[in-house]
């Protein structure tokens, strides 16, 4: 089939979007990024402003789109993170970056920032550009409808479009009795940023995720008591966590009460200032009509094809970065080289028949382990297999093992150390490794660094 150069946009200028936009322009395609924000970096862009409903259930409330908070570091090693041929390496030792192996939410957006202008990426993004809809129109182009922060209104007709806007800005909230009439508090982590507001409170935190135990301990240096309530933890469960003296473990909350009072189903009940929602996020895509051919239906986006592709609408509507509970930037890179490809013809897709029956026969599977539709999405258990699947599409090697080893280190390090993992590594030998791949990598030219200066930063 001959080789195609299409026009495609890019929705969003995170890190989904910024190596969609540079596997795009590496395979030939002319491409535009509309980013609603005033920098690239999607959610790893830090801010103390957050929305003016603190639960996120009011549609006319201020948005913000990102929900980092102040004292977050990784929980992944940086190799493991960055991508493959853009190592995210120590760079010059100055008070600007952090050199941890684990490190804070900035070094993460300078990364994003350096990879950005490595390879030109914001010369192509329309910032402070909300898009406000993407629609087919005739010949199977879509038409992108956007309108800046001064007001104009653009109308634009693409060949194709790739929504690569996040999941974690739109907020999921817990329902249990009683909680529309609950007197206190309520926010969801989205809105966290500091632990201030919660000094000297009794807390009630929902959720059990790595961010929530994150949260819940930053809370506790400055709260009266935090109470964590969770699906995960049997319902009799009511203990003190260990080294603390003002930090529970709760079964999931049974009800709660006009009084204040938090019932948990083990039947202890806790007077709470504040009941802080740490349960995920919804996908959202307000700007997309489809006709019905996508739809969000209990956080599953459907049918989508290995969670990139639409089988009635692909390749022209695709998606970067819907997997969760991942190691993100790898598989969005690899997400990215696929959808490149594909456009491009030089990967073929399946038939749209034999693509729906690929979704129906995951549906199927999913629905015979008893996985709530919810999680449809959540690859945590088989991600790795998911890589080499994308990258086997793309002509490219498998996942490393220095990565894969990595990766299992950190978790297993992040459940038996959860205080200090971050800053206890102790396998060197494997970042020897990846050291190794990542000269191989950029000398193989895929990356603009001189071997000079790449030799330096690796010994750092």
């Amino acid at each position: 089939m001959q080789s195609a150069s299409r026009h495609v946009a890019v929705i969003g200028a995170g890190s989904a979007g910024l190596v969609a936009a540079r596997e795009l322009r590496r395979e030939g395609h002319k491409v535009v990024v509309f980013e609603r924000g005033d920098q690239v970096g999607g959610t790893w862009v830090y801010t103390v402003e957050v929305e003016s409903d603190p639960i996120g259930l009011d549609p006319n409330r201020t948005t913000v789109h990102s929900s980092m908070y102040q004292s977050l570091r990784t929980n992944i090693p940086r190799e493991v993170m960055g991508f493959r041929d853009y190592p995210f390496v120590v760079k010059e030792q100055n008070e600007e970056r952090d050199p941890r192996r684990f490190p804070g939410h900035r070094e993460v957006l300078s990364y994003l920032i350096d990879f950005a202008n490595e390879f030109r990426i914001s010369e192509i993004v329309r910032f402070e550009t909300e898009v406000v809809l993407v629609g087919l129109v005739e010949g199977g182009k879509w038409k992108v409808k956007s309108k800046t922060k001064r007001g104009e209104d653009v109308e634009e007709i693409y060949d194709a479009v790739v929504v690569c806007n996040g999941h974690h800005t739109e907020p999921r909230i817990a329902q249990f009795s009683g909680i529309n009439t609950w007197k206190g508090k309520q926010t969801h982590s989205h809105n966290y940023r500091t632990p201030e507001p919660f000094r000297d409170q009794v807390v009630i935190l929902i959720g059990s995720a790595f961010s929530a135990i994150d949260i819940s301990r930053d809370i506790a240096r400055v709260a009266k008591e935090v109470h964590i309530a969770s699906r995960s933890v049997a319902d009799e469960t009511n203990e003190k966590h260990p080294g603390y003296d003002n930090l529970w473990f709760h079964s999931m909350i049974k009800s709660v009460h006009e009084d204040g009072s938090v019932v948990f189903q083990d039947g202890s009940v806790v007077l709470a200032d504040t009941i802080l929602h740490c349960t995920g996020y919804k996908f959202h895509f307000p700007f997309l009509e489809t006709n019905g051919n996508v739809t969000v239906d209990d956080n599953c986006v459907e049918p989508l094809y290995k969670h990139v592709f639409p089988p009635v609408l692909g390749p022209s509507l695709s998606f970067v970065g819907i997997p969760w509970k991942i190691p993100p930037f790898f598989i969005f890179e690899l997400q990215s080289k696929w959808i490149a490809g594909v456009l491009s013809n030089r990967f073929a897709l399946p038939s749209q028949d034999e693509m729906m029956e690929d979704v129906k026969a995951m549906y199927s599977l999913l629905e015979a382990s008893g996985t709530p539709k919810r999680y449809t999405h959540n690859i945590a258990d088989h991600h790795f297999g998911y890589d080499d699947w994308l990258a086997a599409q793309c002509g490219c090697p498998a996942t490393e093992e220095w990565r894969k080893q990595m990766y299992f280190a950190a978790i297993e390090s992040m459940v038996t150390k959860p205080e200090t993992y971050r800053d206890e590594w102790k396998y060197d030998h494997l970042v020897l490794q990846a050291h190794e791949d990542f000269k191989k990598y950029a000398f193989n030219g895929r990356i603009n660094l001189d071997k000079k200066k790449l030799d330096m930063l690796m010994d750092k």
